[in-house]
Parts: structure tokens; C-alpha cells; sequence
């Protein structure tokens, strides 16, 4: 998002973070209704126009989004609703993909509430992996033609018991209604926003056997040094990197792996 829309999703984020302290709101509750608010903003093009068309003062829009929504989703849903409205948006769609986030954020304050947002985390990356080294596992989440019941349906039954119920309803949600994204794209923004809730940074750290809990400790803390702010670790095992580690932080990339360094030997021989 840029100029307005950026702010704006700022302030809704803001808004969330207020009901979050509010422990009297039940966080899994908004997640659901702004989920259902973000189906039907993403379903009627004409709606999500009229509620950001800058002609239009921001008041009367966020009026018309309490009629619109009363009796249909809690107050504190349209309140926050109406709040986003109020707000000017660069592109309609900004709305639709803002209030998404704000769904899998609830959800995320709820996993927070109860002490299982790193497990979350590393439910959401482990889903990930799975995804990618299973191709007809793939194949059937993200088939375009496929029913949205029967994808919710094989989440449900690949993670019933061994997820939080959180990672269970984000990657159903996200199986359902990809909205244009890959798979593995919305696995990754959902588990980039898990780790901002806690202000904190994702590495994807790739070793060639597992690493142990003091290893862990000794790479977060070095990592949080260096960056200045905490560092989610991701875990992957992978034997052909040989030794060492490679620890992948957004687009950057620290490699510190065998592999890497006698391709990097190779090199220099051939110059």
C-alpha cells in the first residue's frame, strides 16, 4: 500500500491493537465477523467504491457502514469497520486486503491471549514446508476449480489435534479465499505478521541437521544484536547444505553453510 492507504491501514491497526487491551472482546469473535466483512467487500466491487470514494464525506461513509453492518456483526466489528471507512484509500481494494489482515490479526491477539503465538508461528512455517515438499497436497489446496468446503474440509482433517486452533482456522481461511495469492505467499505474510505482532523479525534458518537448544539461543541472541530487535527462528533441516548454517532474513541472506563455501572456493579457482 502507499500514501493514504498506507496511513490508513496504520490507524486501523491501531484501532485493533486498542481492542486488544480490552480483554473483555472476544478476539476469535472479531476475527470471524471481519473475515465475513472481508468476503463481502471482496464479493461487491460496487460496495467497497461507494465506502472509499473520496467525494464523499468520511462521516456519511462510515454512517452508511453502521446501517450496513448493524445486526450483522458485533459493535465493536462495525465500530472498526466504520472507523476504516472514515479513513481516505488509495484504491478500493486497499480496504478489502486491510481488513483481511485485521481478521488474521484478532486471531493472532487471541493465540497471544493465550500464550500460543510462537506456536503458532511455527505451526504456520511447518504447514509451509509440508505444502512445498508435497505436491499433490499442493496441488489439492490450490486447485482454482475446487471446492472451498471440501479445501476447508482436508485442512480441518490434516491439522485437527496437531495445531492451535488459530493456525487451523488462518490456513483454512487462506485456503478458501486466496485472493490471488500463492500458497505459500499468504503463509508467509501471515507468518511475517504473527512475529510483528511481538515486534519482532523472521529468519528462516536452514542446517543440515537439527539444531539444539543452545545452538538456537546462541544464533537468536547474536541475531537480535545484530539487528537490534528480536528474531523469530523458523527451523529447517536440509543435509545438502553438508555444515554450517544459512539464515535467510527477508530478501538477505546469511550463508554460512560447507556447501556455500567451497562453491565460493570453486569460484575463485576458476578466476
Amino acid at each position: 500500500m502507499s500514501g493514504a492507504s498506507r496511513e490508513a491501514l496504520a490507524s486501523a491497526r491501531e484501532s485493533l491493537d486498542a481492542l486488544a487491551d480490552n480483554t473483555s472482546v472476544d478476539a476469535a469473535k472479531l476475527a470471524d465477523e471481519l473475515a465475513a466483512v472481508t468476503a463481502l467487500l471482496d464479493r461487491e466491487v460496487s460496495l467497497r467504491r461507494v465506502l472509499t470514494d473520496p467525494a464523499q464525506p468520511g462521516e456519511a461513509k462510515a454512517e452508511l457502514a453502521q446501517r450496513l453492518f448493524a445486526g450483522q456483526v458485533g459493535g465493536e466489528t462495525a465500530d472498526l469497520v466504520a472507523g476504516m471507512v472514515r479513513s481516505r484509500w488509495s484504491r478500493s481494494r486497499d480496504l478489502v486486503d486491510a481488513t483481511e489482515e485485521l481478521a488474521a490479526g484478532a486471531d493472532l491477539v487471541a493465540a497471544e491471549r493465550g500464550g500460543d503465538l510462537d506456536d503458532v508461528e511455527d505451526e504456520l512455517f511447518r504447514f509451509g514446508r509440508i505444502v512445498t515438499s508435497d505436491a499433490a497436497l499442493r496441488a489439492a489446496l490450490t486447485d482454482k476449480v475446487a471446492d472451498r468446503t471440501a479445501k476447508a474440509a482436508l485442512v480441518r482433517e490434516l491439522l485437527n489435534g496437531r495445531a492451535n486452533p488459530v493456525t487451523e482456522r488462518l490456513v483454512v481461511r487462506l485456503v478458501s479465499a486466496p485472493r490471488g495469492r500463492s500458497l505459500e505467499a499468504g503463509l508467509n505474510a501471515l507468518s511475517k505478521q504473527a512475529a510483528d505482532r511481538r515486534n519482532r523479525m523472521v529468519a528462516v534458518v536452514t542446517s543440515a541437521v537439527p539444531m539444539s537448544d543452545a545452538q538456537r539461543q546462541r544464533l537468536g541472541d547474536a541475531l537480535a544484536k545484530l539487528y537490534g530487535r528480536r528474531v523469530h527462528l523458523n527451523l529447517d533441516v536440509d543435509p545438502e547444505i553438508l555444515g554450517g548454517v544459512q539464515v535467510r532474513i527477508g530478501d538477505e541472506v546469511i550463508n554460512g553453510s560447507i556447501a556455500d563455501r567451497l562453491a565460493e572456493a570453486d569460484r575463485r579457482m576458476a578466476g
